[in-house]
C-alpha cells in the first residue's frame, strides 16, 4: 500500500449475572427507557477458564531485534502473564465497580451501561466523559471521587460535578450492536438522550480518542442543554499540515511546539497504524484476540508508543502513573466481555462513513477546553487549538502524562477539569 493510501485509511458478555436484564446485544425496545440498576458478577469458573488459557499460551520467538521496532516485546508479555496468571485478581475491580452507582438503559435497541455519581454539593456541573480504544470505564475510576467530592480532594464545593460515565455500544457491559450504523454520530446522538433521560438541563462533555470524537460530534449537533466540552486528544491539525504529512515535507518556519506535533504525527502515520489500518478495514479477522488471552493483551498494549512504553516498564518493576493490576484490569474487562472485536468494529463504522481525518478541525461551534498531555499521540499546539476552535475557554500544556491521561495522571486531570469549565457555572 502507497503511504498516501496508508495516510488516508489512518485518517479516519458471556457469563455476567446482572441486577438488570442484561445481556451482550440489541435487546428490549426503542420505546422502553427505562433506567434499570446493574450490578457485575462474573462466574469463578470464567475466571479459571481465563488463567488456564494464559498458562497454555503457546509463544512465538523471541524478536530479533532489540528494540520494540518489530511490536509488544516477548519478555513483557510473559512478565504480563506471569502476574496475570498467578498474582492479579479481577475481584478487587469487580468489588470497586459495584460500590459505585450503575446502570442500563436502551437506547436504539442497544443496553447502554453507564456509571452514575451524584454530587452531594449543590449546583454540581454535570459532565458526560466518554473513553476510547483500548480503554473503558476503568481509565475514569479514578477521577469520580476529586469530581464528585472535591472537598475531600482538595478542591472547593463550587468545583463539584455530576459524573457519568458511559460504555460505548461493543465495549464493556454495554450491548453489542448486531447491525450496522453505530459510527460515533450515532454514539453522539445516544449520549444526548441519556442526558436528557437523566434529566440534566444543562452539562458538559469530555473525551480524548474516540470519547474526543464523539464528544465533538455532540458539540455540532449542539443540543441547547450541552455548554461545552473539554478535550485531551483534540482535533486541531491544519489542513497545510495535513498535506505536509501526506507528502513527507514538513513546512519550514514551524514553532517548536508545532514542529514537535508535526514529528509525532509523521511517527504515528508511519509506524503506529496498524491496528488502526485492521480494525477499520478487516474487523472480524481478529479471532486471535476472543480465543487467547496473551494474543487480546498484545493487541491492546501496542496502542500507542508511548504508552506501550510505559506500561513495558511497569512489568520490569518501575513505578508509573498506572499499576499492573490498573492495565490487567482493563485487558481482563475485555476478555471477560467478549468485546475485542466488538469494540473493534467502531473504527469499521467510521471507515465506512468518515469524510475527514480523525485529527482534522472539525468546526465545533460552542466552548472547548483543552489539555494538551506531552506524550500523546500529538501534543496540541496552542495556536492549533486557537484556530480549531474559535470558543476556546482553556488551554493548558502539561508536562507529564499521555494518552490515557485521567488513568495515569488523575490529580491533573481533575485539575484541568475544573480550571476548564469555571467560567461556565
Amino acid at each position: 500500500m502507497k503511504k498516501v493510501s496508508i495516510f488516508k485509511v489512518a485518517l479516519v458478555a458471556v457469563g455476567l449475572l446482572t441486577q438488570s436484564t442484561f445481556s451482550h446485544g440489541q435487546t428490549g425496545t426503542t420505546s422502553d427507557k427505562s433506567i434499570r440498576p446493574f450490578q457485575v458478577h462474573i462466574p469463578e469458573e470464567k475466571l479459571t477458564d481465563l488463567k488456564h488459557r494464559i498458562q497454555a499460551t503457546q509463544w512465538p520467538d523471541k524478536e530479533i531485534v532489540n528494540d520494540d521496532s518489530q511490536g509488544v516485546q516477548l519478555a513483557t508479555m510473559k512478565a504480563l502473564a506471569q502476574y496475570w496468571a498467578t498474582d492479579y485478581d479481577w475481584r478487587k475491580i469487580e468489588q470497586k465497580l459495584n460500590a459505585l452507582p450503575q446502570f442500563v438503559t436502551n437506547i436504539d435497541g442497544v443496553d447502554i451501561h453507564f456509571i452514575h455519581v451524584r454530587s452531594k454539593h449543590k449546583n454540581a456541573l454535570p459532565v458526560i466523559i466518554t473513553h476510547g480504544w483500548p480503554g473503558s470505564i476503568i481509565e475514569q475510576l479514578k477521577i469520580i471521587g476529586p469530581l464528585t467530592d472535591p472537598t475531600a480532594y482538595g478542591g472547593k464545593a463550587e468545583d463539584a460535578f455530576d459524573v457519568v460515565i458511559p460504555s460505548i455500544p461493543g465495549y464493556g457491559f454495554s450491548g453489542k450492536p448486531t447491525t450496522t450504523g453505530w459510527d460515533p454520530v450515532h454514539v453522539a446522538k445516544a449520549w444526548i438522550e441519556l442526558m436528557n433521560r437523566l434529566g440534566y438541563k444543562k452539562y458538559v462533555a469530555q473525551g480524548g480518542d474516540w470519547g474526543n470524537a464523539i464528544s465533538e460530534i455532540m458539540a455540532l449537533i449542539a443540543p441547547p442543554e450541552l455548554l461545552a466540552i473539554h478535550t485531551n486528544m483534540a482535533a486541531t491539525v491544519p489542513a497545510e499540515i495535513t498535506k505536509a504529512l501526506a507528502s513527507g515535507n514538513m513546512p519550514a518556519g514551524l514553532s517548536a511546539d508545532e514542529k514537535n506535533a508535526y514529528q509525532q504525527l509523521d511517527f504515528f502515520y508511519k509506524k503506529g497504524l496498524a491496528y488502526a489500518q485492521e480494525m477499520g478495514l478487516r474487523p472480524q479477522t481478529l479471532y486471535g484476540i476472543s480465543d487467547s488471552p496473551i494474543g487480546l493483551a498484545g493487541w491492546i498494549l501496542d496502542h500507542d508508543a508511548s504508552s506501550y512504553k510505559l506500561i513495558a516498564r511497569v512489568f520490569n518493576g518501575q513505578s508509573e502513573g498506572l499499576t499492573k493490576d490498573d492495565i490487567l484490569d482493563n485487558i481482563t474487562l475485555y476478555w471477560l466481555t467478549n468485546t475485542g472485536i466488538s469494540s473493534a468494529r467502531l473504527y469499521w463504522e467510521t471507515f465506512q462513513t468518515a469524510k475527514g481525518g480523525f485529527f482534522d478541525p472539525r468546526h465545533v461551534a460552542i466552548p472547548v477546553a483543552v489539555s494538551a498531555f506531552p506524550d500523546e499521540i500529538y501534543a496540541v499546539p496552542k495556536n492549533w487549538a486557537e484556530m480549531a476552535y474559535p470558543k476556546l475557554i482553556h488551554y493548558n500544556k502539561l508536562n507529564v502524562g499521555g494518552h490515557f491521561a485521567a488513568w495515569e495522571q488523575p490529580k491533573l486531570f481533575t485539575e484541568e477539569l475544573r480550571a476548564s469549565f469555571k467560567s461556565l457555572r
